[in-house]
C-alpha cells in the first residue's frame, strides 16, 4: 500500500536525504506545503518528515489539503506527531494558518486533463486566487523562500525551436478550451515575481515537466503516464489514442522533489527555472512498451484507437526543456526511466 511506509517510498527518501546539499539550512524551520495530496506535494512532505526522523533535522512540516480524509490516510502514520499539522481548507480561501511558515511549496491547482474539460474556473482559481493567498502568506510569515510548480506549458506552442531556456515564449491562444490550465500559471509566475518586487518576497517558478512515480493518480487522470501505469496495475491492455509518435522526457518523482528544494535553497528570487529529465526522450508508444515488459505476468499488450476523442490535452509539439539553469544550483535527475517504472509499479504493490 503506498504511504510513508512504503518500502519503495523509503527507498526514494533515503537516497533524496544522501543528496549534497545544505539540509541544515532547513533546522529549526517550519515548511508548509499546499496541494498535499498530490503526488509532488505529498513526497515533498514525506522528505521533510524523514529528515526530521531520520537525518536529525529539526524541520516542522505543515500541509495545506481540500480533502481532509485522504490527508489522514496518506500520513497516518503521524498525525499525532508535534512536528505535523494539518490545514484544512480550499487553496482559494485566504490562509487561515495562523502560525509561520519559513518554506512554502506550493502545488495546489489540477492539471488533469479531465478536469481541464470539466471544472476550467476551478483550475484557474487554484492558480490565480491561490497564489494570491499564498504570497500574501508568505508575507505576513516573513518567508525566505515561496517554490511554485509551475509547467513547461507555460511557453505555449514553440514550433521550429530546438530547445526552450527559460525566456524561450511561443504562442499560447488565451480562448483555447485547455487555456485554463497554462494561462493562469502564467499569470501564477507574475504574480510572485510581482510581490518579489514590490515585498521583496523571494519566490521561484519551477516549470515542471511530465513527473511521474509512487503515489501518483492512476484512474481517472488522463495524463499520459498515469493511465499507463493504470492500465498495467490493473492489467489491461495500454490503449493509445494516437500513432503513439509523440516524445515524451519523463521525470521520477523524487528526481524531481530534489529539483524543487535545490530551488528553494539556491534558487534567485523572481525567476524560473526548468525542470525535468531530458536524458531518456522517448516516444510515447515505446514507453508504453515499457510498462508492458515490467510486467509480462499480467500479459498486456500495446494497441492502438487513432481516432479517440483527444479533448482536453495538449496538443502542441514538444521542444526540449534547456535544465541548465537549475543545474547551475546542483541538480542532477538519478533515476532513469525503466528504474523509475519498476519503482512506480512496485510501489503500488
Amino acid at each position: 500500500m503506498f504511504g510513508y511506509g512504503n518500502s519503495i517510498v523509503q527507498q526514494d527518501l533515503s537516497e533524496m536525504a544522501g543528496s549534497p546539499v545544505e539540509w541544515s539550512r532547513f533546522d529549526g524551520k517550519t515548511v508548509f506545503i499546499t496541494g498535499a495530496n498530490s503526488m509532488l506535494g505529498t513526497y515533498t512532505a514525506y522528505l521533510f518528515l524523514y529528515l526530521k526522523q531520520h537525518a536529525g533535522i529539526d524541520v516542522r512540516t505543515v500541509v495545506l489539503t481540500r480533502s481532509l480524509d485522504k490527508t489522514r490516510t496518506l500520513f497516518r502514520e503521524v498525525l499525532e506527531e508535534d512536528y505535523f499539522g494539518i490545514v484544512h481548507q480550499d487553496i482559494a480561501s485566504p490562509i487561515s494558518y495562523e502560525g509561520h511558515a519559513d518554506y512554502i511549496f506550493h502545488f495546489a491547482g489540477n492539471a488533469s486533463p479531465h478536469f481541464i474539460n470539466s471544472d476550467p474556473v476551478g483550475i484557474m482559481k487554484s492558480n490565480l486566487l491561490g497564489t494570491f493567498n499564498v504570497m500574501d502568506f508568505a508575507r505576513r510569515s516573513v518567508s525566505e523562500c515561496v517554490v511554485f510548480a509551475s509547467t513547461r506549458e507555460v511557453y505555449g506552442a514553440t514550433e521550429g525551436k530546438t530547445l526552450l531556456d527559460e525566456i524561450s515564449f511561443g504562442y499560447l491562444d488565451p480562448l483555447d478550451n485547455r487555456s485554463c490550465y497554462p494561462e493562469s500559471k502564467r499569470a501564477a509566475e507574475t504574480v510572485l515575481r510581482s510581490y518579489y518586487l514590490q515585498h521583496g518576497i523571494r519566490a521561484v517558478s519551477v516549470r515542471i515537466a511530465h513527473s511521474y512515480g509512487p503515489g501518483m493518480k492512476t484512474e481517472g487522470d488522463g495524463r499520459v503516464m498515469a493511465d499507463f501505469i493504470g492500465d498495467a496495475l490493473n492489467g489491461r491492455d495500454i490503449v493509445l489514442k494516437s500513432a503513439g509518435d509523440a516524445v515524451r522526457a519523463f521525470c521520477y518523482v523524487s528526481d524531481a522533489v530534489m529539483g524543487l528544494v535545490y530551488s528553494a535553497l539556491y534558487g534567485k528570487g523572481g525567476e524560473a527555472y526548468n525542470l525535468a529529465n531530458e536524458t531518456e526522450p522517448m516516444p510515447i508508444r515505446d514507453v508504453a512498451g515499457l510498462i508492458c515488459q515490467a510486467v509480462p505476468e499480467r500479459g498486456i499488450a500495446v494497441r492502438f484507437e487513432n481516432n479517440a476523442d483527444m479533448t482536453g490535452y495538449c496538443n502542441y509539439a514538444r521542444v526540449a526543456l534547456d535544465t541548465a539553469k537549475i543545474e547551475s544550483l546542483g541538480f542532477r535527475p538519478s533515476v532513469g526511466l525503466r528504474e523509475g517504472i519498476y519503482r512506480t509499479l512496485k510501489s503500488f504493490e
